[in-house]
């Protein structure tokens, strides 16, 4: 099923009625009442896959044999096709000579080992798309050819679920680049401003907007590419680098402007504010720790984010809050490079089980997505709606009793569909236009 032109208002083209068209916002109205039954939502924000890479061999999904070719087939700087999938440098694992297509990792390198990281950055990410074309990947990535690979879909440790729940194939993450934005777009909808960012991290574009040199912030004074708060960072960080404390809306304001319990649990959060962090913990995967009211030695932060470890004893306990974002550490959270798909995922079922087994299981929805693509392939162009995105299509997986089962939800979603949901359910006001308007994962549920 195609989404290449169709129109962002996230309702599939046969229910595009003048009503619909006309008002979005009815999706927010409480039309169906089934919606209250859901008193928890759990959040497990995973890293850097396509859904091409991961679930391109599900079973009704639009995957990988859907493909057309001029989606597939890469073409190099003066746009002609490559022979051969650029080598994948630093690596010998994989051959100097794959083929122009997508190729299976497996086979060269096991899931349950590491691979090499793949280019996931703001302006990258835009040219390898190149206009929908989605044919500049291999061009615009220091890993070259391994953006076009993609895992065994029926060994993911996550596979079973998938098949007994909703698995959504047209869910894009919300904001062009790597993991630092789109944390900021899960919370907050918005990108952080740095208005005055030194000069040597900004980037430099052409009349045209094309990139001339790359930066951490734009040159309007936004920070999109890997950037740390003056409020938590690793030790020797520059200052001169570090985003200033942000004052617009989150999500999680919302909640507790209405009195809704809620939490961001971070694997190795403890440690970290401890100072002690262990290597692989990601400053930047702590988004509301860029926001004055979660600034260190407030009382929001102490009551808001707290470690992973307090999760799993809630979920046991039965005591979790209205909504949880899980985020786990770097070693478990499927990052390429750091993590490996089979640590990540088994950690992701550990987290999925210990809220299934646990007393919340009767009324809670548990959405599992990933930050961004990590600059991974994936055939289907995203919709266009501004200058911020959405970018590469990932997977999202729904496991609820609500939720259809053995379903392919081939509804266009984004990132902060997820938010959109959230407000539905609890009456909130949306935090800007971009939450207002994302489908609230209207229909991956059997209310």
């Amino acid at each position: 099923m195609k989404n290449l032109n169709r129109r962002y208002f996230f309702i599939p083209a046969a229910a595009l009625t003048l009503a619909t068209c006309l008002s979005v916002s009815a999706f927010r109205d409480p039309e169906a009442p089934g919606i209250n039954k859901v008193q928890h939502v759990v959040v497990i924000y995973m890293e850097n896959h396509s859904f091409d890479n991961l679930w391109g061999q599900f079973k009704g999904a639009d995957g990988l044999t859907s493909a057309n070719k001029e989606n597939i087939i890469q073409i190099d700087a003066e746009g002609k096709p490559y022979n051969t999938l650029p080598p994948v440098p630093r690596s010998s694992a994989f051959p100097t000579n794959l083929p122009n297509t997508y190729f299976n990792i497996d086979q060269y390198v096991a899931a349950d080992q590491a691979t090499p990281d793949v280019t996931h950055a703001f302006y990258q990410e835009q040219m390898q798309i190149n206009g929908g074309k989605m044919d500049k990947f291999a061009l615009y990535n220091y890993t070259k050819g391994l953006t076009m690979g993609y895992y065994t879909t029926a060994k993911l440790p996550l596979y079973e679920l998938a098949t007994k729940y909703t698995l959504c194939d047209h869910f894009f993450h919300s904001a062009f680049g790597g993991s630092f934005l789109n944390h900021q777009w899960l919370i907050a909808a918005a990108s952080p401003e740095f208005p005055n960012a030194p000069e040597n991290i900004k980037a430099q574009l052409d009349a045209s907007g094309k990139m001339i040199k790359d930066g951490s912030v734009t040159p309007d004074g936004y920070a999109v590419n890997t950037s740390n708060s003056v409020n938590l960072h690793p030790k020797g960080a520059n200052p001169a680098t570090l985003i200033p404390n942000q004052n617009g809306p989150t999500i999680g304001d919302r909640l507790t402007d209405k009195g809704i319990s809620w939490a961001w649990y971070s694997g190795g959060w403890n440690d970290a504010v401890a100072g002690k962090a262990d290597p692989t913990f990601a400053f930047h995967h702590q988004p509301f720790a860029y926001f004055t009211k979660y600034a260190e030695g407030t009382e929001e932060r102490k009551k808001h984010l707290r470690d992973e470890t307090e999760f799993l004893e809630a979920a046991k306990k039965g005591t979790l809050p209205a909504v949880s974002f899980v985020k786990p550490i770097g070693l478990e959270n499927e990052h390429p490079g750091a993590s490996t798909v089979t640590a990540g995922e088994s950690h992701a079922v550990k987290l999925i089980n210990a809220v299934l087994n646990g007393p919340n299981a009767k009324d809670v929805v548990i959405i599992l997505t990933y930050d961004e693509n990590g600059g991974f392939w994936d055939h289907v162009a995203p919709p266009k709606i501004d200058k911020w995105g959405p970018g590469t299509r990932i997977p999202a997986l729904i496991i609820s009793p609500f939720a259809k089962k053995g379903f392919v939800d081939h509804t266009n979603y984004e990132t902060v569909s997820i938010m959109a949901f959230i407000e539905k359910r609890w009456g909130l006001k949306p935090l800007n236009s971009r939450d207002q308007h994302a489908d609230p994962l209207s229909h991956a549920f059997n209310f």
